[in-house]
């Protein structure tokens, strides 16, 4: 079964002002067809053509020296692209409630602390990456990842573990026509779209 480009779950112009259209057609329509694309050539005719995303990622040991390059970073790249779309909606914003907000309070000291932790973990990625919020053995913690990888893949690929509750794009494509070089910028502008009622039922 080939791996499917998801339809995006609003307009593309749905994000404006923060998060414009132009970029929004050529990040999901562009970058995330090509992880797709390239996931489905590299795993051709290979019995990895039956596994699930989840599981691909999950297990890169499992996947062939020759193709676990181009399964890591496609394959990183649909995944975690997929569920960056379903974080973000129109009309979104402000902050969580109930018990993320409780658990975030308490593993962060306030939501503002949480964000700027956030922020910086963004920031603080040289070059392309991500930034996650994940629940590491009934813990909190915060995160990045190098280029298409997450903590899906463990520890000893990504550096880090846990479930993704929220994530984050800090590629360039993400952000550069619009932003230009401010990466602070777009992270402060991009949590006026942040989906926190999918976040929750991540959580």
């Amino acid at each position: 079964m080939a791996h499917e480009l998801p339809p995006l779950p609003y307009d593309k112009a749905a994000l404006e002002p923060h998060i414009d259209a132009t970029t929004m057609e050529i990040h999901h329509g562009r970058h995330h067809k090509a992880y797709v694309d390239n996931l489905n050539k590299a795993i051709a005719g290979t019995p990895l053509e039956n596994k699930s995303l989840e599981a691909l990622i999950g297990d890169l040991a499992s996947v062939p020296d020759n193709i676990r390059g181009p399964v890591r970073n496609n394959g990183g790249g649909h995944w975690n692209h997929s569920f960056f779309w379903k974080l973000m909606a129109p009309k979104a914003g402000g902050a969580p409630t109930g018990k993320l907000a409780d658990d975030i309070k308490a593993a962060f000291g306030s939501f503002a602390d949480f964000q700027a932790k956030f922020e910086a973990a963004g920031l603080g990625r040289f070059g392309s990456g991500w930034a996650w919020l994940v629940s590491n053995g009934g813990k909190l913690e915060i995160v990045s990842t190098a280029n298409q990888d997450n903590p899906l893949m463990g520890k000893a690929i990504a550096g880090c573990e846990g479930k993704p509750l929220l994530g984050v794009d800090v590629w360039e494509h993400a952000y550069y026509l619009k932003y230009q070089n401010k990466r602070a910028d777009y992270l402060k502008a991009w949590w006026n779209v942040v989906n926190w009622a999918e976040v929750a039922k991540n959580y």
